[in-house]
């Protein structure tokens, strides 16, 4: 099959559930059947904003409250953490396909593993009969050995290492988490009844990780659909891409004139997507963890947006801001925004507002983005929004008008 870039961008979107056309319910049921129509929900630290989980979530979800996601993983048991694309949230109805991995953990190739193992095994068994013993814990339940010095925790805490270790094996699940801290629990006391745990062979785990990259991206290359879910060996995906191929579940697609432009769709999905028409533009800003823009060199690709996380790159050499999100306007990328939320003062800071070159749909895109900035500002506790910096300078003005004008 043969599409154009266009068409390949608005199958993305769609397929992210970013333009608005898929009928999603409301409140906590409509986050779980976010979770599990993309597959996973990264999960990260950072903190400058509202933690990346809890932003993805917001960003399809407008009435989405963090609590909704702690109430899935605790009291419904909709969903659980363990390895995706990183650390994430998972459906629970995809739990079996996350055991291969947790087998390959008892018996690990990689050299870090193996020295953790090496060094810290023995304290597995004692961590996990105390949990037994004692119900849910975290780490900070576990005492420090004695007369150690306090250092990074992989060398003054073991038990902390030991209960990574347990959880990476699938022998403990993260039961809930208290303040953004996990607590552990032993599976058999976190697992619903009835839940599937049948070990999948290769092909049918293949089969599984190449559906769920599909679905979640509408059109995808054989490296995108590998690093979507990172749950096998590229062989065993590269060989159930091929036979899905075969049998007709997958199709080959062409975009536009992409040089790297080997592409799939699922077969049943890619009629109806290549259908979709231009909507109105909407307007996201995205978490750097979004499930959209997380693979960069697909979105550089398909976008034509090269995109970098910068809060790991020394100060000095920052080009747009410690925390830049990418601003997604209908079917282009329209610029990037570096937000704080100063949640002593309740005031969310605009440190740098960039748009792309060449941009100038201002009159549509600056209602739209200072609308946007006062859900983000409710989103993260603030009451206030100050802009710091834009470029072109010009439009600074422009937005501040907008933003007094939007005031909720």
């Amino acid at each position: 099959m043969k599409i154009s870039l266009q068409q390949a961008r608005r199958i993305a979107i769609n397929a992210q559930l970013l333009d608005g056309r898929t009928k999603i319910r409301r409140g906590k049921e409509g986050v779980a059947q976010t979770i599990e129509k993309l597959g996973y929900i990264q999960i990260d630290t950072i903190s400058v904003i509202e933690r990346a989980h809890n932003h993805t979530l917001w960003t399809r979800r407008p009435d989405f409250a963090p609590k909704m996601l702690h109430d899935l993983q605790t009291g419904d048991r909709r969903i659980f953490e363990y390895w995706g694309h990183a650390a994430s949230y998972l459906p629970m109805t995809d739990y079996r396909f996350y055991l291969p991995r947790m087998r390959g953990f008892l018996e690990p190739h990689q050299k870090w593993e193996k020295q953790r193992l090496e060094k810290y095994g023995h304290m597995m068994k004692p961590v996990l009969q105390q949990i037994r013993d004692e119900g849910p814990l975290s780490s900070k339940d576990f005492a420090p050995p004695a007369n150690a010095k306090r250092g990074t925790w992989w060398d003054w805490r073991p038990a902390k290492v030991a209960l990574e270790l347990l959880f990476w094996r699938g022998e403990l699940m993260i039961t809930e988490r208290r303040n953004f801290h996990r607590i552990y629990d032993l599976t058999e006391r976190v697992l619903p009844e009835g839940t599937d745990t049948g070990l999948p062979d290769d092909d049918e785990l293949g089969q599984f990780l190449v559906r769920r990259a599909l679905s979640a991206y509408g059109v995808a290359r054989a490296s995108e659909i590998r690093e979507h879910i990172r749950g096998t060996d590229k062989k065993i995906i590269i060989k159930a891409l091929h036979n899905m191929v075969n049998a007709g579940e997958v199709t080959e697609v062409s975009v536009g004139r992409l040089k790297n432009n080997e592409y799939f769709g699922l077969t049943d999905r890619l009629e109806a997507s290549t259908r979709l028409r231009k909507t109105s533009p909407r307007l996201h800003l995205l978490s750097p963890f979004d499930n959209l823009i997380i693979q960069r060199e697909r979105i550089k690709l398909l976008f034509e947006f090269d995109y970098t996380i910068e809060c790991y790159v020394p100060a000095p050499k920052r080009k747009f801001g410690y925390f830049v999100l990418p601003i997604l306007w209908g079917e282009e990328f329209a610029g990037r925004l570096d937000p704080k939320a100063d949640r002593k003062a309740k005031t969310l800071l605009i440190r740098n507002l960039v748009l792309e070159d060449g941009f100038s749909d201002y009159d549509a895109f600056l209602p739209s983005l200072a609308a946007k900035l006062w859900d983000m500002a409710r989103f993260n506790g603030c009451k206030e929004i100050r802009i710091e910096k834009t470029s072109p300078v010009v439009i600074k003005k422009g937005l501040s008008s907008q933003i007094i004008r939007a005031r909720p």
